[in-house]
């Protein structure tokens, strides 16, 4: 007996087309995925939005026109269960912050692996948020920013004080040694690889371990986890 299988279906938008075939097929290659239709712009995207009401959309930022950011409350108020992940090789700050705030559920730059890809789809269309782990550091800047102008001359002081309130937190006490370290380098925007590569232990225990931090701090993704962190002084 066959077990079925959920599918999530995809709407991929990117004006270059031979990226965006190279990516179709790339996704296609797993049974979990379908792309129900490709656009090369924002204006399309809509209309075939409308029209097959994908599951996630994976949106391109240099589109000709409008920009995907530009079209993100457009897209996100016609299709309102449709979950938009912004695929594009900008590593601004500025993108990142704008597609967050106008509604994307995700931001990829595209050197990403392709199973991390399929992976990060899965994520998003199961309600969590994704973004890459090379502009988490980047999210947890602004947001610091965001939180406090401390001068510098305060900062050490500050950070010291930061630390103990993060030992100290109720569900921090939950987590192995091994585990705070590792939830202060999210904090800090590191990759699992950079992790791995700063604690001495493997990529693979890296991941097992955030496995871990997200389930004792009942968190879905790494941001959350960065966040959580930041807030409480990592």
């Amino acid at each position: 007996m066959t077990e079925d299988i959920r599918t999530v279906r995809l709407l991929v938008v990117d004006d270059h087309t031979l990226f965006r075939r190279g990516l179709i097929a790339l996704l296609s290659r797993d049974q979990r995925l379908v792309v129900v239709a490709e656009a090369g712009d924002a204006g399309e995207a809509l209309k075939l939005g409308q029209q097959h009401q994908p599951d996630v959309i994976l949106l391109d930022n240099h589109l000709p026109g409008v920009h995907g950011v530009e079209a993100l409350p457009q897209l996100c108020g016609a299709l309102p269960h449709t979950r938009i992940v912004m695929l594009t090789v900008s590593e601004d700050a500025d993108d990142l912050a704008q597609a967050l705030a106008r509604g994307a559920a995700g931001y990829l730059l595209k050197t990403v692996e392709g199973d991390e890809l399929v992976n990060a789809i899965l994520r998003v269309a199961g309600g969590e948020s994704v973004v890459s782990p090379e502009m988490t550091s980047k999210l947890v800047a602004a947001y610091r920013h965001a939180l406090t102008s401390t001068p510098e001359a305060d900062v050490t002081t500050e950070s010291a004080a930061s630390a103990e309130v993060l030992e100290e937190d109720p569900g921090v006490s939950r987590l192995s040694p091994r585990e705070r370290d590792i939830l202060r380098e999210i904090a800090r925007g590191a990759s699992n690889k950079e992790i791995a590569r700063t604690l001495d232990i493997a990529e693979t225990t890296v991941k097992i371990h955030v496995q871990h931090i997200l389930r004792k701090l009942n968190l879905t993704s790494r941001v959350q986890a960065a966040v959580y962190a930041t807030t409480r002084g990592a």
